[in-house]
């Protein structure tokens, strides 16, 4: 297990029917900086399947994250997402695709689901700063820009503020 450390004294809890462990192998090789540091499964008579996992306590680029296999009572949905904030197109293009690959899902406006069902939003790092931006105008039209996409595409976001 890991040797990373992170100060968190709020952590995310995700909740899966029975794919937690895929999960967190997926989110820990995907991202940097990323480790497991407890997988716990449920024991032969447990409340939930043996096998499963009771306690995935994992680090996603820096964010400590428990995870569990409880059954299918609650699902996902795009009240909560997971923010995504990348350096460039290419940054951007490979989230992408790991995400909506073998399964995962497209949606608008720079999110997806996972596989799983949990929405993220992949983003470029500078769309705060054109949409805090005196540039009411620009930030506007950038704005509209994002609207009409999926992906979103830094050079297009970046036209449409300055145009």
């Amino acid at each position: 297990m890991s040797t990373i450390k992170t100060s968190q004294n709020i952590v995310p809890f995700l909740w899966f029917d029975k794919e937690a462990e895929e999960a967190i192998h997926f989110y820990t090789d995907l991202f940097p900086h990323s480790a497991i540091h407890k997988l716990t499964k449920w024991p032969e008579g447990g409340p939930m399947p043996a096998g499963t996992v009771q306690i995935g306590d994992f680090v996603i680029n820096g964010l400590r994250v428990h995870a569990f296999d409880a059954g299918p009572n609650f699902t996902f949905n795009e009240s909560i997402s997971l923010f995504v904030q990348c350096d460039d197109q290419a940054e951007i293009d490979h989230y992408w695709e790991q995400f909506i690959a073998n399964g995962g899902q497209e949606s608008q406006c720079g999110w997806l689901k996972d596989k799983f069902g949990l929405s993220w939003q992949i983003v470029p790092k500078e769309l705060g700063d054109m949409l805090s931006s005196e540039n009411i105008k620009g930030a506007k039209q950038m704005m509209e820009a994002v609207m009409k996409m999926k992906k979103l595409e830094i050079a297009d976001l970046k036209a449409a503020f300055e145009a």
